[in-house]
């Protein structure tokens, strides 16, 4: 019984799930940016829209805290709150590795081991105020930004792009946010 839970629950991640949207829609491999410094791209991060997914039901005032570990990794410390930018805080915590030492933009993520997922980095702004991260099958997407909110033109441009790399960009959803910040801090180290 025990092993009937554990497929379920993890056989879509390891096979035998449907067709990525990449190979439903024959497009051509994802691409990510030509290089991250990632020490300007930890921190914090804000969700501004992202896919709908399971693991994030119910979420809003969703952030992300990136920090540099000494053996290369990263740790992560997701953060939402339940249903409302009010509601009780959730906190998930796991662990970014680099799989592309080239760019640094391909990382793999995982919040149970052994379980990783790949964490692309598709945009990336100059001043790294804002991120795109997605998924090679293009069925994962998050766009985020270091402040709660986003300006308009510069998401549509976002947007814009995204649609031309083949994303199915109706399927975005945006993010509460509160304006606030004081409750974000950063990662223990």
């Amino acid at each position: 019984m025990r092993v009937r839970a554990l497929l379920l629950l993890f056989g879509p991640l390891v096979g035998g799930c449907a067709a990525t949207t990449t190979e439903r829609l024959h497009l051509p491999p994802l691409q990510t940016v030509a290089h991250v410094d990632l020490g300007r791209y930890v921190g914090t991060w804000y969700e501004i829209a992202s896919f709908p997914q399971r693991f994030q039901r119910n979420c809003a005032a969703t952030t992300a805290t990136y920090t540099a570990r000494t053996d290369g990794d990263i740790d992560v410390l997701n953060r939402c709150r339940d249903r409302t930018v009010d509601g009780p805080e959730r906190v998930s915590h796991g662990r970014a590795r680099v799989v592309d030492r080239r760019t640094n933009a391909r990382l793999e993520v995982s919040f149970f081991r052994p379980f990783w997922g790949d964490y692309w980095i598709i945009d990336l702004d100059d001043d790294y105020a804002y991120a795109v991260v997605g998924h090679p099958g293009r069925d994962y997407l998050w766009i985020l930004s270091r402040t709660p909110t986003l300006d308009p033109a510069v998401y549509e441009r976002i947007v814009a792009r995204l649609a031309a790399a083949g994303y199915e960009t109706n399927r975005l959803v945006r993010t509460a946010q509160r304006a606030a910040t004081a409750e974000i801090t950063a990662a223990p180290r």
